[in-house]
């Protein structure tokens, strides 16, 4: 049998501290008995005072690790990195890099955590850039965006590059067997775009294995026109921003169109099943984490707000992530990619 994932969490990291962290870990504790391993870094009097609120099994299944220092939301992300290596978030990567944990999350500093990463780790060999992907639900069963932040600004090859790791994710993480790849664009018109776009599309449709279906628009993220839609980290961000936002909206709308009419009540009554499916598939929460593609390790990125769920379904998706061997599976796509044709 193969061993089960070990799971490295920063447990400073985030807007709430060590509480949510483990009550996150009872949730997955439930959900995926005896499934994973768990190592929490960080203040260890703070953390066992939350393991015992949250009433979370302690056995030989969570290790706590003492780590003094954290780095807080406002620092500036690579001098943080550099300056703070017995913070939680520096202990924790020198533990994966060391091999003693599968995987790494946080949900604390998102530049931090990238720059850890990079100083800490390395990158996987033919990758020029990591890059932060997202998953964005919709009635195409959803989409990976990247880049959705690790770098504002991009060159044509890195583009290609993303495309190649998000395919890859969406194989073995979601089970497209031939994702579908979109530039993300102003127009599917091969001539619509600024400069990066237009020297990105010619290099993506040569590339090979993979299946490039050309230009979209950010409608077609809602829509689920492909699997994979690659853009620079700076646009990518914005659209993340932007998701959350309209979400958050639409959830505040239909609390105060209810609260507010009089029949409304008693419509929502009959629609509440239906209504807590619908939030369970566009809940930021249920999807956890996002991945950093392209470091020579597996590191995660939560939201600074993450709750109790958040935390049960990154320990859920990294658990994945080190079970399917994803970045063994991305090397060798950058290889095959990089081998003169036949």
């Amino acid at each position: 049998m193969a061993p089960v994932p070990h799971i490295g969490i920063d447990a400073m990291g985030g807007d709430h501290g060590p509480s949510v962290v483990a009550e996150g870990l009872v949730l997955a504790q439930r959900a995926m008995p005896d499934r994973f391993r768990v190592t929490l870094v960080g203040d260890e009097a703070e953390i066992r005072s939350a393991l015992r609120r949250a009433r979370a099994e302690e056995g030989e299944a969570v290790r706590v690790v003492h780590a003094a220092a954290r780095i807080e939301m406002s620092e500036t992300a690579a001098a943080a990195a550099r300056r703070k290596s017995a913070s939680s978030l520096g202990v924790l990567t020198q533990l994966h890099k060391d091999g003693q944990v599968d995987a790494i999350f946080s949900a604390g500093n998102t530049g931090a955590v990238v720059a850890t990463a990079l100083l800490g780790l390395g990158r996987l060999e033919g990758v020029s850039r990591p890059a932060l992907a997202m998953f964005m639900p919709n009635p195409g069963g959803g989409t990976v965006v990247l880049d959705v932040g690790a770098n504002a600004e991009c060159k044509p090859a890195w583009l290609v590059q993303f495309a190649h790791m998000g395919s890859v994710y969406a194989r073995f993480l979601l089970g497209r067997e031939e994702p579908r790849v979109g530039l993300l664009s102003i127009g599917e018109e091969d001539t619509k775009g600024n400069a990066l776009v237009l020297e990105t599309l010619p290099l993506l449709r040569r590339a090979r294995h993979l299946r490039f279906v050309g230009n979209v628009e950010g409608r077609d993220i809602a829509k689920g026109t492909c699997d994979v839609i690659v853009t620079d980290g700076f646009t990518g961000n914005v659209v993340l921003k932007t998701a959350e936002g309209v979400a958050t909206m639409l959830g505040h709308m239909v609390k105060e169109k209810i609260r507010r009419g009089l029949l409304a009540p008693i419509g929502a009554l009959l629609l509440l099943p239906t209504l807590r499916r619908i939030r369970a598939e566009v809940d930021w929460e249920e999807y956890g984490a996002l991945p950093l593609l392209g470091v020579n390790g597996v590191c995660f990125v939560g939201h600074g707000a993450s709750g109790p769920r958040a935390f049960r379904s990154a320990i859920r998706t990294l658990s994945r992530f080190v079970e399917r061997r994803v970045n063994e599976h991305i090397r060798e796509e950058i290889e095959a990619d990089h081998e003169p044709a036949a």
